[in-house]
């Protein structure tokens, strides 16, 4: 399985100073989701202010079409490093590997769309939305380190400058030329700008402050550069390839359950349809914003519960999760069934305030969405990688199922009934994971200490 390597620098900065509380990790966190998820949410409510739903259900294809792959050879390293607490391997080898499946994603999504004869213009605008989502995933390498020494609050600032910068630059090149792809140009430029100017700057990823020109600093400067720098060794390359792969797996199967009814509205009922399934089900994300926040924050903690055999302390920390998730879920519920009309009429345009049934609907797939993020977060804390997959197949294929049975006959109220059950099937298939982790624990813990 994973190599052992000589201790990393990546987390050894955490013993000179502490990083933030928890509840001061939290709040950055919500402030970042939050901001981050507004812009992206107004970006949809831009197209659909300045187009039609036939553009937005271009964009919401080429999303759909590029996720899985970016999900996959992405293998979910952040998760990876975040809970690698005997720091085996070197930072800037997770580096070099996430820059190397990036580039191999590129190409399967430059391939996708020629394979399908989807057009030039459709095959461009999947290859730029492509890009904006692997440069985010660079991007995502450098958070793992600053989740790991529990500095949430540049993670935060980082997703407050991306954010509005990359809504602006959509918008903006969206109305000035007409065309979407311009916009996602334009939105590319501005994720690199960051991930260039700020995320991979020595001052950000370093534990302590670099002040002053003292021999100290200038050590410390050198240290965390060298860190940073990206490290190709094939046999650690390797490695992490082997270990982060089912996560890999995992990550593409939870896409898969978010798009695959995309594919059968796209097949049977038209981009247009796509477009508003796409826009009423973006609203979803409203309460994913302080369920992400929830996630990230405690995911260290819950990771080292579990590797110090901490069953009670790992069990009562999810349960308050799966609470917070459910008073979210059913407020969400109830806010759709009273002014799901108006809401949808005053965020978008009067075509998609004509589906607001479908909001309820939307709302209790999201309920189980947080229930289900939140159970995921558990078992990647506890390292549970391979086990996460065939629950996750058969979440796939419940709703691949459902939608092929459901889309043709019941619109888009079939392809959320599908989503609906699929998701149930993995929550049970969660719980009976989690027990099994549970019930392992001393074992894990002996194994550790056998490591050590």
């Amino acid at each position: 399985m994973a190599e052992t390597c000589a201790p990393s620098v990546i987390l050894a900065e955490s013993s000179v100073v502490r990083g933030l509380s928890l509840r001061a990790n939290f709040s950055w966190t919500f402030v970042g989701n939050s901001v981050y998820s507004a812009c992206q949410w107004g970006a949809l409510v831009a197209l659909a202010k300045l187009s039609s739903p036939l553009v937005v259900g271009q964009y919401s294809l080429g999303v759909a079409i590029a996720a899985p792959v970016i999900s996959l050879t992405g293998l979910q390293i952040r998760s990876v490093i975040a809970s690698d607490v005997r720091e085996t391997y070197k930072f800037g080898e997770y580096v070099g590997f996430r820059i190397l499946s990036m580039v191999l994603a590129m190409l399967a999504i430059l391939a996708i769309p020629i394979v399908l004869h989807s057009g030039p213009l459709m095959t461009l605008l999947t290859f730029v939305v492509g890009l904006s989502l692997a440069i985010e995933n660079i991007s995502d390498v450098y958070y793992a380190r600053l989740q790991y020494i529990d500095r949430m609050d540049r993670i935060a600032i980082s997703q407050m400058i991306r954010g509005p910068l990359s809504l602006a630059a959509m918008v903006l090149g969206v109305y000035f030329t007409g065309r979407l792809s311009y916009g996602v140009v334009a939105m590319v430029l501005v994720r690199a700008a960051v991930l260039l100017g700020y995320d991979m700057r020595v001052e950000t990823q370093s534990s302590e402050p670099l002040k002053g020109d003292s021999q100290r600093s200038r050590l410390a400067y050198e240290e965390v550069k060298e860190m940073l720098r990206p490290r190709w060794g094939l046999r650690s390359m390797g490695s992490i390839l082997w270990l982060s792969l089912p996560l890999g797996i995992v990550a593409m199967l939870v896409n898969l359950n978010v798009n695959i009814p995309r594919y059968f509205i796209q097949w049977k009922l038209g981009t247009r349809e796509l477009g508003i399934y796409s826009a009423l089900a973006f609203l979803m994300s409203a309460g994913n914003l302080l369920v992400g926040a929830l996630a990230q924050s405690v995911f260290v903690r819950l990771a080292r519960f579990y590797a110090e055999g901490r069953r009670r302390a790992f069990t009562f920390l999810l349960l308050k999760l799966v609470a917070i998730g459910s008073v979210l879920g059913v407020g969400g519920i109830v806010v759709a069934w009273i002014a799901g009309p108006k809401l949808l009429a005053m965020l978008y345009r009067p075509e998609y305030a004509a589906e607001s049934r479908l909001l309820v609907w939307f709302m209790v797939v999201a309920w189980m969405g947080y229930l289900a993020q939140f159970l995921g977060t558990a078992m990647t804390s506890a390292r549970l990688f391979v086990h996460q997959i065939p629950l996750f197949a058969l979440g796939v294929l419940t709703i691949t199922v459902g939608s092929y049975w459901l889309v043709p006959r019941m619109g888009l109220q079939g392809a959320i009934v599908a989503s609906i059950a699929g998701i149930l099937v993995q929550l049970l298939a969660s719980v009976a994971v989690l027990a099994y982790g549970l019930i392992r624990i001393p074992a894990a813990r002996k194994e550790a200490t056998t490591l050590a």
